[in-house]
């Protein structure tokens, strides 16, 4: 029995494969890639990227280019759950911080997954997102050092806002500004119980005081 392979020149199929290799560019392929990720919403398995029909690349094509599908995907940032490690986790985290300006968040991660593991990995891996985060290299505030800086920006928006600001005020604020705490990490700090706010507020217009303003007793500065 003739095998179909042997019906085929070798030296022209190398030709052929070589030509096919071609066609595509290495950007080309992790932009594929990229896009294949996004629109999935996680990294995609080479039966999810061939099965794609938005992708003109075959899964064997990219192998070709990269070595491996593994080595591709870390091309085009997406670090396979199962191979990742501390240190692809972390530059994950550096690169997206790059992109957005910032320091990342537990909703940044969210809304780019695909692009980056989600954020569950790192808590899986680092115990939470916050260390994960400092052994990146971003300054996440802790313990005593997270309340001065809640403290701080809470004097900032006073100002600001001329009063001192209310629960609703800093979750507006928030959401112009993601560098501030949280409205709920700021409550969770005074153990979240009642009264909690009106005890982050307290400290906030002591600190106004001593900076030389002065507070009325419903909150408004008056100079």
């Amino acid at each position: 029995m003739v095998r179909p392979l042997d019906a085929i020149d070798a030296d022209a199929l190398r030709a052929f494969q070589a030509g096919l290799r071609r066609r595509y560019t290495d950007e080309e392929i992790v932009g594929q890639l990229r896009e294949c990720a996004a629109r999935l919403g996680r990294s995609p398995t080479m039966r999810e990227f061939a099965a794609d029909p938005h992708t003109t690349v075959h899964p064997q094509t990219v192998i070709a280019h990269f070595g491996s599908w593994n080595d591709a995907k870390r091309q085009a940032g997406l670090v396979p759950r199962r191979f990742a490690t501390r240190e692809e986790l972390l530059r994950q985290l550096r690169q997206l911080g790059e992109r957005l300006g910032r320091t990342p968040t537990a909703r940044d991660l969210d809304e780019h997954r695909g692009e980056v593991p989600s954020k569950s990995l790192f808590w899986h891996t680092f115990g939470s997102l916050t260390t994960a985060l400092r052994e990146a290299g971003f300054d996440v505030p802790i313990g005593e050092e997270r309340l001065e800086r809640a403290l701080e920006q809470g004097e900032q928006l006073a100002q600001r806002l001329g009063r001192l600001p209310k629960f609703a005020d800093w979750a507006e604020a928030r959401r112009e500004n993601e560098s501030l705490l949280s409205e709920w990490q700021i409550y969770r700090m005074f153990e979240g119980r009642r009264g909690a706010w009106a005890a982050f507020q307290f400290l906030v217009r002591k600190r106004l005081l001593e900076a030389g303003a002065e507070v009325t007793p419903d909150g408004r500065i008056t100079s």
